[in-house]
């Protein structure tokens, strides 16, 4: 039913409980889990040596994410890849989703961002309203 899944993954609690959910998916499925950490762009004004300090930081920081995502999928035998993009999140997610011919998106309800009231993040919120395949919240 499922050979591609999409996790999005920002490292919040809702993301983790959204892994294990993926995990058990590309188990059951033998599925292929794509892993993604989008952030947001560099500021258009910041400049050198800023612009290369912030992009390290960034990039440092997803790294860590998508790979402590990788090992959890890794220890339960789940074939895995892992992407980091530059980008707003949803866009990030809809771009991977449609691009790589994912089956399904299995992400948190909410993240990280300064939406954390709200019911649903604004990200997933566009992500369920735009994606061409069905997307899975988990809270």
């Amino acid at each position: 039913m499922f050979s591609t899944i999409l996790h999005p993954t920002d490292g919040s609690e809702h993301a983790k409980k959204a892994l294990a959910v993926a995990a058990d998916l590309g188990r059951r499925y033998r599925a292929r889990v794509i892993i993604l950490n989008a952030f947001e762009p560099m500021p258009r004004d910041l400049g050198s040596p800023y612009a290369e300090e912030f992009i390290a930081r960034q990039t440092g920081a997803a790294d860590a994410i998508v790979s402590d995502a990788a090992a959890v999928l890794a220890a339960q035998g789940v074939e895995h890849e892992k992407d980091i993009l530059e980008g707003p999140p949803a866009r990030a997610i809809l771009d991977v989703a449609q691009t790589r011919g994912v089956d399904l998106i299995v992400m948190g309800s909410r993240g990280l961002g300064l939406v954390g009231a709200t019911l649903l993040g604004s990200v997933s919120y566009r992500v369920i309203r735009e994606a061409a395949c069905p997307v899975l919240i988990v809270r």
